[in-house]
């Protein structure tokens, strides 16, 4: 099949990404949070919180499931909801002291273990899989920019 050569770059895609997802998850667990909720807490970390659509654009958790998870952290007390001071309508969803505490240790304590793994490669391998995933990413929004113009 002509014009396939890129297959072979996405098997491994794919598999780089379950190797993270694994090894990522793995440690979070050992956190007592699942993967959801610790992609929040530390999206909401350093941060005086942000609307929930924003919120589930940069942790890409859909809709449905981030209410979920946003209740459960709630419950929790890691997480509150308050009104939007610029939008009546919607809800700024920010950490909790609780939470602020929560992602104070696990943050610096996860990044440290992720470490671990991309010790293994070179300032210089890591500044060009940092190059070569921009221009994938570059090349699929050009590609989706091209095909909502048609």
């Amino acid at each position: 099949m002509p014009g396939t050569s890129f297959l072979p770059v996405l098997r491994e895609l794919a598999a780089a990404y379950q190797a993270f997802e694994a090894y990522s998850a793995a440690h979070i667990r050992r956190l007592e949070l699942t993967p959801p909720q610790f992609d929040i807490i530390a999206t909401l970390g350093n941060t005086a919180g942000m609307p929930l659509k924003e919120l589930g654009e940069k942790t890409l958790i859909t809709k449905g499931t981030l209410t979920g998870v946003v209740d459960r952290l709630s419950d929790k007390n890691l997480v509150r909801r308050i009104a939007s001071p610029s939008d009546g309508r919607s809800q700024i969803v920010q950490l909790t002291p609780q939470g602020e505490a929560l992602f104070s240790r696990v943050f610096p304590e996860h990044l440290e273990y992720m470490a671990q793994a991309f010790g293994e490669l070179s300032a210089q391998d890591l500044v060009s899989i940092e190059h070569t995933l921009n221009r994938l990413r570059s090349a699929f929004q050009a590609a989706r920019s091209g095909m909502e113009q048609q």
